[in-house]
């Protein structure tokens, strides 16, 4: 049995672009996980530490025969492999792969909470989620993602089209 996964991916360090590129292919390539739709890349002002650069954001839509859990195990194994390291809190990252939407699931663990339990108020969530997503509402939340958007104020939107990827070729991603 498949299910329709939603992963927000993002990156503020070195080739923010290729880092998302490379991301898109490691999920792609591993057993159980094939990316469905890839969102357009969005350049967004940090948020909690805002003393860093901009991030690039995006979010995919893969089917998949893994549990959630081994589907989190998946992304946090290629942000390391990708370097990433933990020592700020939402600080500046080679590479951040968040599980926002596992089916129509309510996943409630110390680990993993899905829906993830802050994408309702991050616009550099939303924003790109809008790009994918095929339903009417938000699973759970029972609202749709333009809702939650028009909720937010307007000085946290800092959300920018940044331009596309062809992850599936070796052509440089293209800035709008």
């Amino acid at each position: 049995m498949t299910v329709t996964a939603y992963l927000a991916l993002g990156s503020n360090l070195g080739d923010r672009a290729d880092q998302l590129k490379q991301a898109i292919r490691k999920l792609h390539a591993r057993p159980g996980i094939c990316i469905k739709r890839v969102s357009a890349i969005y350049e967004t002002d940090p948020v909690g530490f805002v003393e860093q650069d901009a991030f690039l954001n995006m979010v995919i839509a893969a089917e998949t025969s893994l549990s959630a859990e081994q589907l989190l195990q998946a992304a946090l194994s290629i942000e390391q492999e990708l370097g990433r390291v933990r020592t700020v809190r939402w600080g500046p990252r080679t590479l951040d792969i968040d599980l926002l939407l596992y089916g129509d699931s309510c996943i409630e663990q110390e680990h993993l909470r899905i829906p993830h339990p802050e994408m309702t108020k991050r616009a550099f969530v939303l924003i790109p989620l809008q790009d994918v997503w095929s339903g009417e509402t938000l699973p759970v939340y029972n609202h749709s993602i333009s809702h939650y958007l028009s909720d937010l104020p307007q000085d946290q939107k800092g959300v920018r089209k940044w331009g596309t990827i062809d992850w599936e070729t070796e052509s440089v991603p293209s800035e709008s």
